[in-house]
């Protein structure tokens, strides 16, 4: 399995990787507020597989961890919204919007500039 991976870009790692981290947090949330019984230990279990997967992944991405930190928390802010919205019916507000542009620039800066 690892070798098919390894041709994967690195983009591709932390897209899926930040969609397994906020579905598997927004399932825990679910569980913990909407949940009891067997269900809720059905919905913790999922979300724990989901947040496993996303650290393996995550940990498999061919960057340096130094590097891929900053593309990470872009990407993370941008699937976060959109799984808060899927799962909560949240639209992001705009301060919201605004820090996660900041986010976003400073995760772009952390991954790609390279000084001289």
């Amino acid at each position: 399995m690892l070798k098919a991976l390894q041709g994967a870009p690195p983009l591709v790692f932390l897209i899926v990787a930040t969609v397994l981290e906020a579905t598997g947090d927004a399932v825990v949330r679910q569980a913990i507020y909407d949940h009891s019984g067997a269900v809720r230990i059905g919905w913790f279990l999922a979300g724990a597989g989901l947040l496993f997967g996303y650290g393996a992944l995550l940990n498999l991405a061919p960057l340096e961890f130094g590097r891929v930190i900053g593309l990470y928390l872009a990407t993370l802010f941008v699937v976060w919204q959109g799984i808060n919205f899927v799962f909560f019916k949240t639209v992001p507000s705009l301060p919201t919007l605004v820090g996660g542009a900041f986010v976003v620039v400073g995760g772009a800066i952390i991954t790609y500039w390279k000084p001289g």
